[in-house]
């Protein structure tokens, strides 16, 4: 126990650690890595929305996905399944993305963003928690988007080979695709660099299967403080390495800080929203890119309704600004809420309803 103990902390600490050098490096401040963030970009870089300071296809993401493809590979763990719910994943993943958008990151930036100094962090991680035990009352009534099952072989590939393609476009730079010349998607470490960070930590998450949602998930539902170790080796760590790289640029307030706003309403509904979806669906961003690694499909449904919620969020202005959140965003995010409360509502009647079934039909057998 004591040895998993270190082994996670670890690997939350490696996170910190290349956070912070990732900043140093380029990056934009408090967002060496944030997973919506990062494919917010990579879809403003495919021209699916034309906001144009977030328009860059982050290296990080595509190490992410090697990294676990590799790992599982090695290990015996690439095993292709899917086919849980797509339809339902696809429209909360669009939700969840909004919802951090609002909030201006995902659940791993929020951590960053406290360990920078960022204070309207701790707004959004209180938010992120209330939206994880709503989404433990769920899951103790029996929420379920039901099993997967094995998936042809070359499907568990499709994550894989999309990354491929994306670096391939990275790095000849045809003219189809967007790079933003000024704002966050101009802020950029170097390419190898981020690569090979990305592919480090998706190796070290393939192993330990660290999660943020399923850190304080476990914490809440069965006392099991494990992964919390993980989150807190990330913040830890990436206060060190800030105070190492970045210590002129830390500043700690509400005021001031490098893109965020300081709406506490709906920075902690945003990540109320992001807390729940993350929930429902089995794990936060990060971890539904490391299972896209491993050949799970329903995390490549999640992570193309990641994509699309980007979209939607540019393109119908639902996206927050260090200005603060447009009115259109704060719509969303109550909509966002309504809705996943109600398909998890609906989803929960619906299997107690079938077990209901199950339990008359045994009974009348057996009498």
């Amino acid at each position: 126990m004591k040895n998993a103990k270190v082994k996670i902390i670890a690997s939350g600490g490696l996170i910190g650690l290349l956070a912070a050098l990732l900043v140093f490096k380029g990056n934009p401040a408090n967002m060496g890595v944030c997973v919506v963030c990062f494919y917010r970009d990579i879809t403003g870089a495919l021209g699916l929305h034309r906001a144009s300071v977030v328009q860059y296809i982050r290296p990080e993401i595509l190490g992410f996905v090697f990294g676990a493809f590799i790992i599982a590979k090695i290990k015996g763990e690439f095993k292709p399944t899917g086919g849980s719910s797509p339809i339902i994943r696809f429209i909360m993943a669009i939700f969840l993305v909004i919802g951090a958008l609002v909030f201006l990151g995902c659940p791993l930036r929020m951590i960053l963003r406290l360990a920078g100094g960022d204070l309207n962090a701790l707004v959004g991680l209180f938010g992120y928690v209330v939206g994880v035990i709503v989404g433990i009352q769920f899951l103790k009534k029996g929420f379920t988007l039901g099993r997967s099952t094995k998936q042809p072989e070359v499907a568990g590939y499709t994550m894989p080979a999309i990354a491929l393609v994306l670096l391939i476009f990275l790095v000849i730079a045809p003219s189809f695709i967007f790079f933003s010349d000024k704002g966050p998607g101009a802020m950029a470490a170097p390419i190898a660099l981020s690569l090979i960070s990305g592919i480090v930590i998706g190796g070290a998450l393939q192993r330990t299967r660290l999660c943020t949602a399923g850190g304080f998930r476990d914490a809440f539902l069965i006392k099991d403080f494990h992964f919390m170790w993980g989150l807190l080796g990330i913040f830890v760590f990436a206060l060190i390495g800030n105070l190492i790289f970045n210590f002129d640029a830390m500043k700690v307030g509400f005021e001031g800080q490098p893109v965020a706003h300081n709406d506490h309403i709906w920075n902690f509904l945003g990540m109320t929203l992001t807390g729940l979806t993350a929930v429902l669906l089995g794990g936060c961003p990060l971890r539904q890119t490391i299972l896209a690694g491993e050949g799970n499909t329903d995390s490549v449904i999640t992570i193309f309704g990641f994509i699309i919620g980007a979209a939607f969020a540019h393109n119908f202005g639902l996206a927050a600004s260090p200005k603060g959140v447009p009115n259109n965003g704060k719509i969303a995010v109550i909509i966002g809420l309504v809705v996943v409360l109600v398909i998890a509502t609906s989803v929960v009647y619906g299997v107690n309803k079938e077990r209901k079934l199950k339990l008359n039909k045994g009974g009348v057998s057996n009498a």
